[in-house]
C-alpha cells in the first residue's frame, strides 16, 4: 500500500509522518524505516525505527530512489513500512513526472507485502490524478 501525505510546504506534513510513524512502532511486530533527506528529525523518532539519511548516498532521480529503496528491502525482508519525508527533495523532479514510479513503487508493495508512507510538497490544484489515488488526509 501506498499512502501520500500531501499539502504545501509549510502545512505540516512532516509533524504527521513522524506521529505516524510513532504510533506505527508502538504495534510493530517487524522492520519501519524512516527515509529522509538530511538528519534533522534523527532524534524524534524511537530508536526501533531505522531512520535513513538518503542524501548520504547521491539519491537525485526517481530511478535512484527506487532503486535504493529496492536494495534496502533486498537486504532485509522484514521490512513492513517505509516512511519517507521531504518525497520531492529527494526524486527532484515535478510531480508529473513520476507515474512510472509509482507505478513500480506500487507493484514492489504488493509483491512484498511493504507499506510506503510518503509526505510530498504537492499542492492538490495540481497533482496528477495518478498521485491522487494515493492521497490520505
Amino acid at each position: 500500500m501506498i499512502q501520500i501525505i500531501h499539502g504545501k510546504k509549510g502545512s505540516g506534513k512532516t509533524k504527521k509522518i513522524l506521529n505516524l510513524a510513532v504510533e506505527t512502532v508502538r504495534n510493530a511486530t517487524s522492520d519501519i524505516v524512516f527515509v529522509d533527506d538530511d538528519t534533522r528529525y534523527m532524534y524524534d523518532l524511537p530508536h526501533e525505527i531505522r531512520f535513513v539519511n538518503a542524501s548520504e548516498y547521491g539519491v537525485d532521480s526517481p530511478e535512484m530512489f527506487l532503486g535504493f529503496l529496492c536494495g534496502m528491502l533486498t537486504q532485509n525482508f522484514d521490512i513492513s513500512t517505509v516512511f519517507v519525508d521531504a518525497f520531492m527533495k529527494l526524486v527532484r523532479v515535478p510531480a508529473d513526472h513520476l507515474e512510472v514510479f509509482f507505478a513500480r513503487l506500487d507493484a514492489i508493495s504488493q509483491a512484498h507485502n511493504v507499506n510506503f508512507i510518503i509526505s510530498a510538497s504537492v499542492d492538490d490544484a495540481v497533482a496528477p490524478e495518478f498521485m491522487k489515488q494515493y492521497f490520505i488526509d
